[in-house]
């Protein structure tokens, strides 16, 4: 009918370049459906396929009964929270080889207890809060990513069980000590560095920095004011010093008295 009504009102040219804008909004819908909706991906029983679709962000109303959830090899930078919480049977969790570079405190909320694997490699993952893994049991894969090795990485990483098959994948990207740069974190944190007492000696640096420009500011100001003082002494002495003295006031005085 639509396509009847467009013959119709329009001209042979201006029809053909209408057909072709509807084909294109009709396919934009399609697209824009697919990549909000998962359920309509490929699904076989409790597990829900949704790899290598395309899609930026965690799909919605994903089926409730989802066991096994396969989001790996899209664009997904970002899991917000409680991201998952209505898919309370979820016992493995594939979220590799997207664009991740952040998880919200709750990504995982709802979910956190049931779940027997999640696996974030190969990602753009540098740090995450600690709150993250709240109560997570899951065996977690968080290799091939751009670590910081800092405090904040060393106390999730005591809170996770690590997937030992990688463990030894999760490297420093980057580090405080740049001699840890390429290294297995596990490793580095087994030789006994602690990346905390840096950052508490970067603290302790900053705030002696602080003090000593806040007593530096103090001193300088207390310089200042002893020599304007002294300055303002010195100027006052003067001025006393060119007024004319008592005693010579007084002998002018005898003087002009006698004369009278």
């Amino acid at each position: 009918m639509k396509v009847l009504f467009l013959a119709l009102k329009f001209p042979s040219g201006s029809f053909l370049y209408a057909l072709s804008s509807l084909s294109h909004l009709s396919m934009s819908g399609f697209v824009a459906r697919a990549k909000s909706q998962c359920h309509c991906t490929e699904r076989n029983g409790a597990v829900v396929q949704c790899t290598s679709r395309n899609l930026d962000n965690i799909p919605s109303n994903l089926p409730k009964d989802t066991v096994v959830l396969l989001l790996s090899s899209n664009q997904i930078t970002h899991v917000p929270k409680e991201a998952f919480t209505d898919l309370h049977q979820l016992r493995d969790l594939d979220l590799s080889h997207n664009l991740i570079e952040s998880l919200e405190v709750g990504a995982f909320q709802g979910i956190s207890q049931g779940l027997r694997t999640l696996d974030l490699s190969n990602n753009h993952l540098s740090s995450l809060p600690k709150e993250t893994f709240t109560k997570l049991q899951a065996r977690v894969r968080l290799s091939n990513n751009p670590w910081n090795c800092e405090c904040s990485l060393q106390e999730v990483l005591r809170e996770l069980r690590l997937d030992p098959e990688t463990i030894n994948e999760v490297s420093c990207s980057t580090s405080a000590q740049d001699e840890y740069v390429g290294q297995p974190v596990i490793q580095v944190l087994d030789s006994g560095i602690n990346f905390c007492n840096f950052h508490q000696k970067t603290t302790d640096v900053a705030m002696f920095v602080a003090m000593f420009c806040w007593f530096a500011m103090v001193t300088a100001y207390i310089m200042y004011y002893i020599r304007h003082n002294q300055e303002e002494a010195r100027r006052h002495l003067e001025y006393l010093k060119s007024l004319p003295s008592s005693s010579h006031i007084s002998r002018d005085y005898d003087t002009a008295s006698s004369v009278f």
